[in-house]
């Protein structure tokens, strides 16, 4: 399998191979060849759909029967490879050559690549392109670059500061606590702090423990799994309490959620129902609907439980069997790589759920979880004990 984008006679091309066939889309207006005009690529596939935008002029290759899934395990090239050898001969259209040019912002599946001098893995022969201290982006949040003779200087918007522009001038005067981040909120003039895991108050200030999570709809939990190399990936296990009045939310994702190849198992609520959605591989997505609407109630606690043997999955609710589905009787994928990662209410800061789990849940949680148990362990996780923001004591009150 491989994916190459290349320059053919001044055209750009995508082509790639899922195993099956080689598929091939070529621009359809050349390229500058100046040596001083940026052009933006977007180039792709979703499944064996393909597609590639040069400037914003778009050219799609039509989905047709076969193989959906990239399966490369070498690492990825800019610009030229280590070894020719490396190059499938399919992936170009003449002998493969090395780029000439310049290349910046490489973005793969929502994330940017630092193209800098210690962030690669490795390269060779490689410059400056901007050859200046201004390089690219070095000023944040729109900021202006000068290059002055000490180095550069930013000229910032209104509503930022700092030396590139990184600071937001409604944080510059914040008295939030060491604990805390401060979250500028530029409509108000103002800023709010967002606490840390086992801290609350205005200002973050205040220690507090908790056996019960309250989630006020920007708040997430993540744990990272001690046991997870010893873990049998092919049975996996989570249960947990929770209670909730709303209809919409997030409760539980297990899974790295860094880009959409990763395997996950999630639990949540979608119009007022219980929703569970596993994928063990290739993107395959199995969205279990449980068939009752049931409007959940504060102070009403329910159970849930979720059961997956290799592809078999059972959904327990309060003890009750709701969901039992054999999500791929040819057993191709069988184990549950989630990474040792669980999220719970919700992800970091600035990442939405609707965004992060591309729609298959609305909105961030809203309610208390407690008693979280993963596999066949005898303790609860401990969940003052991960990385978070924004939760409360769900002893105290309601």
């Amino acid at each position: 399998d491989f994916l190459c984008i290349s320059l053919v006679n001044g055209f750009t091309q995508l082509r790639y191979n899922l195993g099956d066939k080689t598929v091939i889309l070529q621009t359809l207006q050349k390229v500058h060849a100046n040596g001083n005009t940026w052009h933006s690529l977007n180039a792709g596939r979703v499944g064996n759909e393909g597609y590639l935008d040069l400037d914003g002029i778009n050219v799609t290759q039509k989905a047709s029967p076969g193989m959906n899934a990239l399966d490369t395990h070498t690492d990825f090239f800019v610009g030229g490879v280590s070894s020719l050898n490396l190059v499938n001969p399919m992936a170009i259209e003449n002998e493969p050559t090395g780029f000439t040019g310049c290349i910046r912002e490489i973005v793969i599946n929502n994330r940017e690549l630092k193209l800098t001098v210690n962030d690669p893995k490795g390269g060779a022969n490689i410059g400056d392109c901007d050859g200046t201290d201004c390089g690219y982006t070095v000023c944040k949040n729109n900021g202006t670059c000068q290059v002055e003779n000490s180095g550069f200087s930013c000229s910032c918007p209104r509503e930022w500061t700092g030396t590139t522009c990184e600071q937001s001038i409604h944080c510059l005067q914040n008295i939030c606590g060491s604990h805390a981040l401060c979250i500028p909120q530029p409509s108000s003039f103002s800023y709010t702090c967002v606490c840390a895991l086992g801290w609350t108050g205005k200002y973050c200030d205040n220690k507090i423990k908790f056996y019960i999570a309250k989630f006020v709809g920007n708040s997430y939990i993540k744990y990272t799994d001690p046991f997870y190399e010893k873990r049998d990936l092919q049975y996996s296990h989570l249960s947990l309490n929770f209670t909730t009045n709303q209809t919409e939310g997030l409760i539980a994702w297990m899974g790295k959620s860094e880009n959409e190849d990763n395997d996950f198992l999630a639990i949540g609520l979608a119009n007022g129902t219980l929703k569970v959605v596993i994928n063990l591989g290739e993107r395959i997505s199995v969205p279990l609907m449980h068939s009752k609407y049931f409007t959940f109630s504060v102070g009403r606690w329910h159970f849930i439980t979720v059961v997956q043997n290799q592809t078999c999955i059972k959904v327990y609710l309060d003890e009750e069997l709701i969901l039992f589905e054999d999500i791929d009787p040819q057993r191709k994928y069988t184990a549950l790589n989630y990474g040792g990662i669980c999220y719970f209410g919700g992800f970091e800061i600035g990442r939405k759920v609707n965004t992060v789990t591309t729609g298959l849940f609305q909105k961030e949680f809203i309610g208390k979880i407690k008693d979280v148990v993963l596999f066949q362990d005898s303790k609860k996780i401990q969940l003052m004990k991960a990385e978070g923001y924004n939760v409360y004591d769900g002893n105290s009150g309601n």
